[in-house]
């Protein structure tokens, strides 16, 4: 079987026209990048919201809520009410941005929300005290102080909407999806298996991009060292050693 699939990802056959390997990575891509990209809009200024000001932290429990929700029957149930209402490419691809955006908020948010909330109190008094507005104190130390945790929240969505994509390939869209549901309609399981690999190896390579930009943005100070706690000073013990002195 191992054999078979890599046949199929790297026959050239695999890799041309438009329901080739590249074309469909592209679509992938595509899908993601939007989802992302809406999620973020909606999460990130919500999240800055409730963070800075306290209020509304039932919006953030309510997000986190929605992953419950099981995401192909949300989408056959987008399909099913918005489809006579949409035409074309629309018919297939608003459903499944709206539920891979449902999929993608509750992570931005929860992590923006963490990142804000989580901000030393002693940095705000500080920053109030030297006269900055509070716009100025969520731009100039609450968001630079929270950017670990937003990334990480970033890096969790997007890895769950790599991941979940596929699901579009079952209302007619494209995406590495494809080759997952047209192998198993023909039982040609190396295509099935190979846009498996390819899902998950997509997967990984976006994760490390995502972890090396965030080691350019991210201050150093606040990057999490693990190896800290071993290179702690280990603290002196007082001698119990007798002194010398002169007996008389």
């Amino acid at each position: 079987m191992t054999s078979s699939i890599i046949e199929w990802l790297t026959s050239a056959s695999s890799w041309q026209g438009d329901g080739g390997i590249g074309a469909r990575l592209l679509e992938h891509l595509m899908y993601t990048a939007i989802v992302l990209v809406l999620a973020a809009a909606i999460a990130i200024p919500l999240g800055l919201w409730v963070g800075h000001t306290g209020r509304g932290r039932w919006l953030v429990s309510l997000a986190n809520a929605l992953r419950a929700v099981p995401t192909l029957g949300l989408l056959f149930a987008l399909v099913l009410w918005l489809g006579p209402r949409l035409s074309g490419e629309l018919y297939f691809l608003l459903p499944s941005v709206i539920v891979l955006v449902l999929l993608a908020v509750p992570p931005l948010l929860s992590g923006t929300y963490a990142g804000v909330e989580a901000v030393d109190p002693a940095a705000r008094d500080a920053a109030k005290g030297v006269g900055l507005s509070s716009g100025q104190v969520l731009r100039q130390v609450e968001i630079p102080c929270a950017l670990p945790l937003m990334l990480s929240g970033l890096r969790s969505a997007l890895l769950q909407v790599v991941a979940t994509a596929t699901i579009a390939a079952y209302v007619g869209l494209g995406g590495l999806g494809r080759f997952i549901i047209d192998g198993l309609a023909v039982q040609d399981y190396a295509q099935t298996a190979g846009g498996a690999v390819l899902v998950a190896l997509l997967a990984v390579l976006l994760d490390l991009v995502a972890s090396s930009v965030g080691r350019l943005v991210v201050s150093p100070g606040l990057r999490a060292d693990p190896t800290r706690a071993t290179h702690r000073r280990t603290p002196l013990r007082r001698s119990t050693a007798p002194t010398t002195g002169d007996t008389a």
